[in-house]
């Protein structure tokens, strides 16, 4: 790694293979990556969104970015308005760069439990799962027709 390159972490869209990571072209790829148990991954509907405060290790990416394709990439992400780029905690000590939302912001929206972008709900691939909770079996009973 160059002395001005920066490591970021992606985790949702910018992904390799999802619909924006053209955004990351002249970055290098370093390779997987999840963080410390410490975040929650929230589903924004055509991105996602880090928050700092949750209990999951969100799984993701590394790249190796230039500063000058990290500005482009700020000013596409909204920093520091929607989203602030700070550094996150990485399993095995490490850390690096990645885009986070506040608690505030990301109030009432959907949590992607497993916090891994690419197995959320409605997403291409995505394994799905009965929830058989007390509470969905209720309100299956309650609300589904006989058969």
């Amino acid at each position: 790694m160059t002395a001005n390159e920066i490591v970021l972490f992606v985790y949702d869209n910018l992904m390799k293979g999802e619909d924006q990571h053209e955004w990351l072209a002249m970055a290098r790829p370093l390779g997987a990556a999840t963080t410390t148990p410490e975040y929650a991954l929230v589903d924004l509907g055509t991105t996602g969104a880090l928050v700092q405060g949750g209990l999951v290790a969100v799984t993701g990416e590394l790249y190796a970015i230039a500063p000058a394709a990290l500005a482009a990439l700020d000013v596409h992400r909204g920093h520091p308005v929607l989203h602030r780029r700070a550094a996150v905690r990485l399993a095995g000590g490490r850390e690096a760069q990645a885009y986070l939302l506040s608690m505030e912001q990301a109030a009432g929206c959907r949590r992607v439990r497993e916090g891994d972008w690419r197995k959320r709900r409605g997403a291409p691939g995505a394994v799905r799962t009965r929830d058989n909770s007390p509470l969905v079996s209720w309100a299956k009973r309650r609300f589904d027709p006989p058969r």
